[in-house]
């Protein structure tokens, strides 16, 4: 016989599921390599331009694994999802297992595309299943996963460059953290509660041109703040006045992002989803600029938690800035928004990586990232309501 509060309890067992496998996947998977970089480009004599490209090969995976996703596929979300985490946790571990360039780039891809797959899905059900309970509420859960993986997966990293291990024993490492998060996550997904509402928010009207421009913003904001995210650590190692703070900057990021969605959730409740996103922009606007030219332990403090306390919250009150411009299925909405973003995230690390191999400095292509950030936040602003 249920209790009165079983609905509750199911709800929270259900969003802690999906901030498992949140963690496992984007926290761990997809986002280990900016702490192991470091490591891989001085075992291996890495340039940072091919560095820059084993990144870009995951996000390049992220973009066709989006795309696919919206495919009308025969299996159901829940084998999907959990098919999408076994090949992301699998992945994280081969990177232990290969060598030379075109493999990594290889790997990464793979796992670039499972972790779109595994989010995109994972959050269908998470987020079907509270409603279903009618607990939406606590969705932030789900989200918070990242940031808690990439606070997990720095401590480990860190802990175990101290010891003297190796970049292949980080990844066997993040592949037996990730596993465990798998566990868990595999334990308390539900199956999907019922088809997905397709139907438009009442009120909501088609507004092509208002949702062209937040596409474009979208795209910008993923090119301003994936340079930071690749290549913090690195910075951070290469600068002798802040070096001190590798064990401790990836985890700054990682703590700063858990809380990021329910901040900025409640920034958009109360000025608008287009304003808070504008304003998360110049954020991390200032950490971005903090990265290359505030080289002190404040200023990568203030970049590490500028980058942390926005990319997750910030691309989600994007998205939903973008439903609000939309009428019927969103789908269309979504793939249009992953598609900019995920562009944006190719470009910015052998971009960046490219350009330090050239001038010695992460320098020109921050600042770069510095003035699409602003631009987005400015085409957010110019949206006429």
């Amino acid at each position: 016989m249920e209790t009165s509060d079983s609905p509750r309890k199911r709800a929270f067992l259900v969003a802690f599921g999906g901030l498992a496998a949140m963690a496992a996947i984007m926290g761990v998977g997809r986002f280990v390599y900016t702490p192991i970089l470091p490591v891989m480009v001085e075992a291996l004599g890495l340039t940072q331009a091919q560095a820059g490209l084993i990144a870009s090969a995951n996000y390049l995976g992220y973009l066709a694994g989006a795309l696919a996703a919206m495919l009308n596929l025969p299996a159901g979300k829940r084998s999907l999802f959990l098919g999408a985490l076994f090949v992301s946790v699998a992945t994280t571990g081969l990177m232990a297992a290969v060598g030379g360039l075109p493999a990594f780039i290889g790997v990464r891809f793979v796992a670039g595309f499972a972790s779109a797959f595994a989010f995109i899905f994972g959050a269908s059900l998470v987020v079907e299943r509270l409603a279903a309970l009618n607990r939406t509420g606590i969705v932030w859960i789900f989200f918070a996963g990242i940031g808690l993986g990439i606070a997990a997966s720095a401590a480990m990293v860190a802990g175990l460059n101290a010891q003297g291990f190796g970049w292949r024993a980080m990844w066997v490492a993040s592949c037996v953290l990730s596993a465990l998060a798998l566990v868990v996550a595999v334990a308390l997904t539900p199956a999907a509660s019922g088809p997905a509402e397709r139907q438009a928010a009442p009120g909501a009207r088609a507004q092509p041109g208002a949702l062209a421009t937040i596409v474009v913003a979208y795209g910008l904001f993923g090119f301003g703040y994936v340079i930071t995210a690749t290549f913090i650590v690195a910075i951070v190692r290469t600068t002798a006045e802040v070096r001190g703070l590798e064990p401790y900057v990836w985890a700054v990021v990682g703590l700063s992002a858990a809380p990021s969605v329910l901040v900025w959730n409640a920034v958009a409740g109360r000025i608008g989803p287009l304003r808070a996103f504008a304003l998360g922009s110049l954020v991390e606007a200032v950490g971005v600029a903090a990265s290359v030219l505030w080289l002190t332990p404040a200023g990568i403090i203030l970049a590490a938690a500028a980058l942390g306390g926005t990319f997750v919250g910030v691309t989600a009150v994007g998205l939903m800035a973008a439903r609000l411009m939309t009428s019927g299925d969103p789908r269309r909405a979504v793939a249009l928004m992953t598609v900019a973003f995920a562009l944006g995230q190719i470009v910015g690390p052998f971009v960046a990586g490219y350009v330090y191999d050239r001038t010695g400095s992460f320098a020109p292509s921050s600042l770069a990232a510095v003035g699409a950030l602003v631009a987005a936040a400015a085409l957010a602003l110019a949206i006429r309501r």
